[in-house]
Order: structure tokens, then sequence, then C-alpha cells
């Protein structure tokens, strides 16, 4: 079957913003939990409420330092896309497959996407924030809503992610999933998606395998 919607999750799928959200996280976890040194690869994944109530819990000045140190790091980030994604949106959007993203951001660091990407909201059919959502994921509802949003099924929409969290969502949702190797390995990823991508490009030939399956999904 041609799906009808491809759902995308921002950091990591959209977006290439993860190495630099493991900076930040990284000075977190050495100011914080210097025992353990993985500590922005643990969180990866993680909402932002997710994290304050596994590590912060109750200690609301620590989580409010966090939170102005994490805004002001926002507005200063690289928003560059993925390499390939932008034509590869162009190519669905073409044949006239419904494009969401799906994201555990909210509205405020939104508006920092939409400064280095005036023309990010064209790309879309809908942008659905944590504001929209009941639950976070690895919980299915934010993948199940932007299906909603479309009138769509759950089995006429793809799932793009990254984290595992993401990738059990949509897989929790019942979508098909395309998992991107850009925050885990493709090994750790493959456990979880029906296809695996390093980024929308085709440049070589095992990635031009993989991105004519994914392509094939919608035309």
């Amino acid at each position: 079957m041609a799906y009808k919607a491809a759902l995308f999750d921002l950091d990591g799928v959209v977006v290439d913003t993860e190495s630099q959200y493991t900076k930040f996280w990284g000075s977190v976890g050495r100011q914080y939990f210097p025992e353990q040194p993985d500590f922005a690869e643990k969180i990866k994944g993680s909402t932002l409420v997710q994290i304050y109530d596994r590590y912060f819990k109750g200690e609301t000045e620590k989580q409010q330092t966090i939170t102005k140190g994490l805004d002001d790091f926002e507005r200063s980030m690289d928003y560059a896309f993925i390499p390939g994604f932008r034509a590869f949106i162009d190519k669905l959007r073409a044949n006239d497959i419904k494009t969401a993203v799906v994201t555990s951001s909210n509205i405020a660091k939104m508006e920092n996407v939409y400064r280095a990407h005036p023309d990010f909201k064209s790309l879309f059919d809908a942008i659905l924030t944590s504001e929209d959502f009941d639950k976070s994921k690895p919980d299915p509802d934010c993948y199940l809503k932007a299906a909603q949003r479309f009138g769509f099924q759950s089995d006429e929409c793809v799932g793009f992610e990254d984290s595992i969290n993401g990738l059990k969502a949509v897989k929790a949702a019942k979508m098909m999933c395309v998992g991107l190797a850009t925050t885990n390995s493709e090994e750790v990823v493959a456990q979880y998606a029906d296809i695996v991508i390093d980024n929308y490009l085709s440049d070589n030939v095992n990635a031009r395998e993989q991105y004519n399956k994914v392509v094939g999904l919608f035309v």
C-alpha cells in the first residue's frame, strides 16, 4: 500500500541538533553528576519533564537554572537540516503526501527553529508540539493525535524517529517506522524500526537502496 502521511520527529530527524544537545547535557552532567560521565547519553530521547522527574525531582532551584541555561543555549543553536531532508520532503509534498512534525519540543523552542528557517511552516501540513499531547513518548499519544489531525488511520501513516523513546512511540501507535541512525547506532535503531537510514541522501549503493525503500512507501 501507499502511505498517506509522513510524521517526523524534530531533533535528529528534521534538524541536525543531537550533537549540540549532547554538548549541553554533557555540561549539566559534569556539574551535577560527575560520577556519571555518560549522563548525556542516558537522557537522550527524554523530555525535560522526564529528566527532571528522574534526576532533579523536587529540586526547583536546579530545575530553574537548567531551564534558563537550556533556553539560552537553544537560542544560539544551529538548526541545519539533516542532509537531504529538504529535497526529500519536497518530493513527498509533490506527491500529495501529508506531512507533520511530531515533537516533544515546546512552542518557545519552535520559535528558534522558525527564525533559522523562515519557510519551515510551509514544509508541513501540521506542527504538533508538547503543548498538544497528554502523554510523552514512548507513549503513542502524539503520533495518534497526528494521524487524527489528518483523519487517517495509523496504518496509513509512517513515523520517522531517531531516539529509542520515539521509535517505541511510533511502533506503539501501530505505524510503519523509519528510524534514523543519527542519535543511536544503526544496530540499536534496527531493533525498533522497519527501515533504517543514516540521512535522506542516496549518494552510495547502500544509501540508495534504503532511500528507495522509504520513497517507495509513498509513491
